[in-house]
């Protein structure tokens, strides 16, 4: 059997990032080739700007790219510099505050149950049962 090992790029595009959460983004939802069980969004934070404080109940992950900023959590400010990875769980009300003179930089990816359902049906396999 021959695999395929065709790769796709998406690139980001600077010029056309969309206004969402108070922040510039571009979303990279799973295309079919990708079939993953997130979603994700590259996100750019002025300087001077904050996103909106928001909860939801998917499991999210930041990861800090460029600049400084400090991240929000549930009312606690944490420093959030390039190289640093937080994980958010379900229910606490974030958001993130670049009081730099720079844009600062991450991606954020979120999941769920049903995310990752349907990512085990499209292969075949059903979610493991709690024992």
């Amino acid at each position: 059997m021959v695999e395929n090992h065709t790769i796709e790029i998406r690139n980001l595009d600077r010029d056309n990032l969309t206004r969402a959460y108070g922040l510039d983004s571009q979303r990279l939802l799973p295309w079919a080739a990708l079939n993953a069980p997130f979603e994700g969004a590259w996100c750019v934070l002025r300087s001077g700007d904050e996103s909106t404080p928001h909860a939801h109940h998917e499991y999210e992950i930041f990861i800090a790219l460029t600049g400084t900023a400090e991240l929000d959590v549930d009312g606690t400010r944490h420093d959030f510099v390039a190289g640093d990875v937080v994980r958010l769980p379900p229910g606490c009300t974030h958001k993130v505050v670049n009081d730099t003179p720079g844009d600062f930089e991450y991606y954020g990816i979120w999941w769920d149950a049903e995310m990752s359902e349907g990512f085990l049906a499209r292969h075949g396999q059903a979610p493991d049962t709690p024992r």
